[in-house]
């Protein structure tokens, strides 16, 4: 079973419905014993990276997440925000994440692109950096929907699967042993969104 992590903030239902189309059950929750229960996990998330992290901490939730990921070694796809949160600290509300993965979340300073627009949002193009479970059948050349105004920056790049160029290049697609992120959506991402959702799902 796949467990939609549930922590108040996120399209959860899209990417539940999502899952169902390909096939693939999937619960929604926000209960440590039903995420603990489960084969695969997903942290989705949209909006302030403080006020996710006061509630995962606050619900209880951290300690069950670190004890799946870190020592069980669940897989976990996190999208969106829920990428940003794998990563140490964030520049929005200056707040620590997960940790899980080394690196800083950054606002966007495209002050020297005054064509570009904060938040990033819409259809852009991935570039791989290193071959992924995620990746699987897929050739180039797609596109993601994206909509962030802060983005991921990785401390190893050995960490980084995909980056996507926004006036500055940034970390789109992570990746740390059973660790996985996208910045982008990919249940709102149509026929390539689901392939990346498929290939976590049966990872």
């Amino acid at each position: 079973m796949i467990a939609i992590v549930d922590y108040g903030m996120g399209n959860l239902y899209s990417v539940k419905n999502m899952l169902k189309y390909l096939g693939y059950d999937s619960e929604v929750t926000g209960e440590a014993s039903r995420i603990e229960a489960a084969d695969k996990l997903i942290l989705p998330g949209v909006g302030n990276f403080g006020k996710a992290m006061e509630v995962i901490r606050d619900s209880g939730l951290l300690e069950v997440l670190n004890r799946k990921v870190l020592e069980d070694k669940t897989p976990i796809l996190g999208i969106c925000l829920g990428m940003q949160l794998l990563l140490g600290h964030s520049e929005e509300g200056d707040c620590d994440g997960l940790g899980w993965i080394p690196g800083e979340v950054k606002r966007f300073d495209l002050s020297e692109y005054p064509e570009l627009k904060v938040p990033h949002m819409g259809w852009d193009y991935i570039e791989k950096q290193k071959k992924s479970p995620l990746f699987a059948g897929l050739v180039g050349g797609e596109r993601y929907y994206f909509v962030h105004s802060y983005y991921a920056s990785c401390r190893d790049r050995n960490d980084v699967a995909a980056t996507t160029e926004y006036g500055i290049s940034f970390d789109s697609v992570v990746q740390r042993e059973n660790i996985y992120g996208t910045q982008f959506h990919p249940e709102k991402s149509h026929r390539f969104g689901m392939e990346i959702l498929g290939n976590f799902a049966k990872e």
